[in-house]
């Protein structure tokens, strides 16, 4: 069993009954304890985390492509190959790694993000074999034909359209962080564009899995029930003779301060209610300044005794809802808020009452009651069984293991990072607070219902001032 993972669950679990300050809370070094930690020739690196709590092994494999790595008229790729990696390889037909690990007991998935793409199973400890062999035939031999190529691109632009053109605010979400980073590198949507796949060849589908899908571009990390000697002989046969491609390159993801307001109006046709945003851009992930911003986002909008809830929705009654986060990147990333608001009010009206919540924050520290609550809200994110990243659960420690291997090189950050937040004070936020969220460096985008022209084109249209 897993003791120290158990231990420090524990502890969480006293904290969250009897309300004691979270900077109270001892949590065991490493987080997640390594069993294994190696690299293999072809520059795979692999890391393996021995828990015999449960016969459940999961596998989880990062390979370092997002929509950062994508060339401007080629956005897209790296979704599109979340969904190219499931159309079979040399031993594997089309689709058939769900059928073989749905028929094993577990589980299989992938997701594409801005700084990465990851692929996953979960399956019983006696199958970990067949997650590996399946992980290591598509990264030798995917099969990238014409024929997987068209398919795979309706089915992404089908995908595009259920969930973002002909959603309510789908298109104007997307336009907030093209409007907000000046750098296409950080603008563009990880969903990518018709245009730009419509307009790739073949041969640029090829190109873009030789240069990321390498195994000198990818961490694979392994966390459960499992004989360390027993796996480590099973990635060695399984991943080893998988040729080593040259580094691909890195991308600029260098983006200049916004000096001026920015402002967008969007009319959207498919939207109900009124609604805006507004969005600064803030330093990237692990930078110093931005572990308050992460205690901040729980203050402002988690749960209905959160600030924006308090005082826009539950107190003023404009609000259908009042939102804020963190969009976390490896570069420059984006804090902001999304407010929902009733036709009883205008946005003007409603920004003056948000921006008086963010002015609070720079002249009035916050409470030591909010800044523990806030922290023991991220806490419980790790550790509560109901979280959906909590570390009581395999998948979640091989995920965070590889993330952190493929973004940082080293996995002791994450200790590093839990302790960071856990030591933000009322000053550090308020800090931030006066230097990233001000009105000169503010986005604003306006989205108004336009039920007008609905019948004529779905398709937003904006306005810029």
């Amino acid at each position: 069993m897993n003791k120290k993972l158990v231990s420090a669950t524990f502890a969480c679990a006293l904290l969250f009954s009897t309300g004691m300050p979270s900077l109270a809370v001892s949590l065991p070094k490493p987080l997640i304890p390594i069993t294994q930690d190696f690299i293999l020739k072809n520059g795979l690196r692999v890391i393996l985390s021995e828990d015999h709590s449960a016969p459940v092994v999961s596998v989880a494999l990062v390979y370092d492509v997002g929509a950062r790595s994508e060339e401007k008229g080629r956005s897209g790729f790296a979704h599109l190959f979340e969904h190219m990696m499931f159309q079979g390889s040399e031993n594997i037909a089309k689709s058939e790694h769900f059928k073989l690990v749905s028929n094993a007991g577990g589980s299989t998935n992938a997701s594409t993000h801005h700084d990465f793409t990851n692929y996953y199973e979960r399956v019983p400890s006696n199958e970990v074999k067949l997650a590996l062999w399946m992980e290591a035939d598509r990264m030798r031999s995917l099969k990238i034909t014409e024929e997987n190529f068209q398919n795979q691109l309706e089915t992404v632009k089908e995908e595009k359209r259920l969930r973002v053109d002909n959603q309510p605010y789908g298109l104007a979400a997307i336009r907030v962080d093209e409007v907000t980073f000046d750098n296409w590198t950080n603008a563009h949507a990880v969903i990518g564009s018709f245009e730009d796949l419509e307009a790739s060849s073949i041969e640029d589908v090829r190109k873009f899995f030789k240069t990321y899908y390498a195994p000198n571009n990818a961490v694979l990390a392994i966390v459960g029930d499992i004989d360390p000697a027993e796996v480590h002989k099973s990635v060695e046969e399984y991943f080893s003779n998988i040729p080593r491609q040259p580094d691909p390159p890195k991308p600029n993801v260098d983006e200049p301060p916004i000096t001026k307001a920015r402002y967008e109006l969007i009319k959207d046709k498919l939207a109900e209610m009124p609604a805006y945003w507004m969005q600064w851009k803030i330093p990237s992930s692990r930078d110093p300044e931005y572990f308050p911003f992460s205690v901040l986002e729980n203050i402002l909008s988690s749960g209905e005794s959160s600030r924006l809830y308090q005082r826009m929705v539950k107190g003023d009654q404009t609000a259908l809802r009042a939102d804020a986060g963190i969009d976390s990147r490896r570069g420059p990333g984006a804090f902001g808020a999304f407010v929902m608001f009733k036709p009883n009010t205008t946005a003007e009206k409603s920004r003056a009452v948000l921006w008086d919540e963010i002015e609070k924050l720079k002249t009035t520290p916050v409470t030591q009651a909010e800044l523990d609550k806030a922290k023991n809200q991220i806490l419980r994110g790790f550790f509560s069984s109901n979280s959906s990243s909590s570390l009581q659960k395999t998948l979640s420690r091989a995920n965070m293991l590889a993330e952190y291997a493929a973004f940082y090189g080293d996995t002791k950050l994450i200790d590093q990072d839990i302790e960071a937040v856990m030591k933000v004070t009322p000053a550090d936020i308020q800090a931030v607070a006066k230097k990233y969220l001000t009105r000169d460096s503010v986005v604003v985008v306006d989205v108004v219902p336009d039920k007008k022209t609905a019948q004529a084109d779905s398709t937003p249209t904006t306005t810029k001032q």
